[in-house]
C-alpha cells in the first residue's frame, strides 16, 4: 500500500525560526523536581475500529511534526534555566505495554519527551508535562489520529482548533507562554495545610496499577443535577467521602482529623483567548475537614460547589499564576545560576506539590469528533502518572455517552477505588470495571 506524504506549503504567517524555546511558566518546576525514578507523565489514548498499522502511524507522525514544533523538542540545561532544543526527527513508534506512564528517561528515545505507542486497535501518547497539558495533549492525539485515518482510509476529516490542519503552518500564538501574556501585576497565594494521604504498600517503582470504571454519562449527570452541582464536583464529592472512609480507620487522631483534599486542574483557556498548545492550566484543592464531623454526599458536594465558585474564578486563578510569573521576574532569581535555582525549586515542590492534597482528579470533559472521524474511533482514555505523596490519582474523559474514569495507583491496596465504585453502584449507577492486572 502506497502511503501519501505531502509537503507543507510555505507559511503565510511565519513562526520565528528558532532552534530553541523557553520553557513556559508551569513547565519550569518539572525538570528541577524530576528524579531518576519520577517524571511528571500523563497519557492519552484512543481505540479504533481496526488494528493499528505502525508503518502508517509513523508516517502520520511525520506529517504532524511540522504542525506541532513545540512538541518535537529535547530538554537542555543552560546556565540560568532549562530550555527546549528542536529535534529534526520523529520518535520511534513503540509497542504498547500493560504498565503505562513509567519513568521517562530523557536520554533515550532520541531525547523526545513523549512516546507514541500502539497495541491492537489502540493509539496512545504519553507526555512529559514540560511539553503540554491535557488540553494540548488531546489536540495532538486527535490530530495524529486524523492524519492516520487520512493516510489509511483517505478519510476527509474537517480541521479546526481541536484537530489541526497539518497542511497549514503553525502560528506564533500556538507556541506562546500564555501565563506571561495574561498575568496581572498583583499575585497572590495562600499557604495550605498538608492533607491526609492514603496509606498502603508501595509497588515496584516500574509498576502502575490502572483500574478503569466505565459508566453512562447520563447517569452521572442525573446524580449531579439532583445535588445542583457539576459532574466534576459530584465525582469529587464521592472521591472525598471514599478517602474519608479509609481515614476513619487510622489509629492516630492526627491522621484521622487531617483535611481530605482533591487537587482539580483547571483549564485556563476558558477564561482567556489563546491558541497555545503548551501548558496553560492551574488547579484548586477543594476538600472536607473531618474535625467538624462526618459529611453527607450533599454536604460535601455543596461545599465543593461553593469552593469552586470562588477559587476556580478567573480573578483568583489569575492572582495565583501571576504570583508564579512575578517570582520568575525577580532580578536576583533570574541572575542566579541553575545549580542554585534547582535546589530551591525542588524544595518548593516537595514542600507544596502533592503534600497538600490526598489525591488528584483531572476531567478533560467530553470529546466531540466530526462524523467523518467518529465512525473510526470507539473510545478515549486519560491516565495520570504517579506523584510522590499522592499514591492514587484519577483522570476522566467522556466519549459517545460514556464516562471513562481511570484510577492510577502506586500501592497494592484497592480500598479507595473499591469505596468509590461501591458508592456509585449503591446510587444506582451501572459501572463496568476493568484493570491492567493479570488476575
Amino acid at each position: 500500500m502506497a502511503i501519501k506524504i505531502y509537503k507543507l506549503p510555505a507559511p503565510k504567517k511565519p513562526v520565528p525560526d528558532s532552534n530553541w524555546l523557553k520553557l513556559d511558566n508551569a513547565a519550569k518546576i518539572y525538570p528541577a523536581a524530576m528524579s531518576r525514578k519520577w517524571t511528571a507523565i500523563f497519557r492519552l489514548s484512543c481505540e479504533l475500529t481496526e488494528e493499528v498499522d505502525p508503518r502508517i502511524l509513523s508516517a502520520a507522525l511525520s506529517n504532524v511534526r511540522p504542525r506541532f514544533p513545540s512538541f518535537f523538542q529535547k530538554l537542555k540545561k543552560g546556565f540560568f534555566w532549562y530550555y527546549l532544543e528542536r529535534i529534526n526527527d520523529i520518535p520511534d513508534i513503540q509497542k504498547d505495554v500493560a504498565n503505562p506512564c513509567v519513568h521517562m528517561d530523557l536520554h533515550e528515545n532520541k531525547g523526545f519527551m513523549f512516546r507514541v505507542r500502539y497495541h491492537n486497535k489502540r493509539i496512545a501518547v504519553e507526555f512529559f508535562h514540560v511539553l503540554t497539558d491535557g488540553t494540548g495533549g488531546m489536540r495532538f492525539l486527535k490530530t495524529l489520529v486524523a492524519e492516520y485515518l487520512w493516510l489509511k482510509y483517505n478519510a476527509q476529516i474537517p480541521r479546526d482548533d481541536e484537530i489541526l490542519d497539518c497542511r497549514e503552518s503553525p502560528s506564533a500564538e500556538e507556541l506562546e507562554d500564555s501565563f506571561l501574556k495574561h498575568s496581572g501585576l498583583v499575585g497572590y497565594t495562600k499557604a495550605e495545610s498538608t492533607a491526609y494521604h492514603i496509606p498502603g504498600t508501595l509497588e515496584d517503582e516500574e509498576y502502575l496499577h490502572i483500574i478503569t470504571g466505565m459508566m453512562p454519562v447520563s447517569a452521572i449527570r442525573e446524580k449531579a443535577h439532583e445535588l445542583g452541582v457539576t459532574i466534576t464536583e459530584f465525582l469529587c464529592a464521592v472521591m472525598l467521602l471514599s478517602i474519608h472512609d479509609i481515614q476513619k480507620l487510622a489509629e492516630s487522631d492526627q491522621r484521622r482529623f487531617k483535611p481530605v483534599k482533591i487537587s482539580i486542574p483547571v483549564n485556563l483557556r476558558k477564561f482567556y483567548p489563546t491558541k497555545t498548545l503548551r501548558n496553560f492550566s492551574s488547579y484548586v484543592n477543594p476538600g472536607i475537614d473531618p474535625k467538624f464531623g462526618d459529611y453527607s454526599l450533599r454536604e460535601a458536594a455543596q461545599l465543593i460547589h461553593h469552593f469552586m465558585g470562588i477559587e476556580a474564578s478567573e480573578k483568583v486563578l489569575n492572582a495565583k499564576f501571576s504570583d508564579n510569573v512575578n517570582k520568575e521576574k525577580i532580578r536576583i532569581l533570574r541572575a542566579a545560576p541553575l545549580f542554585i535555582k534547582n535546589p530551591i525549586m525542588r524544595l518548593a515542590f516537595r514542600k507544596g506539590g502533592d503534600r497538600t492534597t490526598s489525591s488528584t482528579f483531572s476531567n478533560l470533559g467530553n470529546v466531540v469528533l466530526p462524523p467523518e472521524m467518529e465512525k473510526y474511533v470507539t473510545r478515549f482514555d486519560f491516565i495520570l502518572g504517579p506523584l510522590s505523596f499522592t499514591k492514587v490519582k484519577c483522570a476522566a474523559v467522556s466519549y459517545r455517552g460514556k464516562l471513562y474514569l481511570n484510577f492510577s495507583r502506586k500501592i497494592k491496596e484497592t480500598a479507595y477505588e473499591r469505596n468509590f465504585f461501591t458508592r456509585l453502584v449503591r446510587m444506582g449507577v451501572h459501572v463496568l470495571v476493568e484493570s491492567n492486572q493479570p488476575h
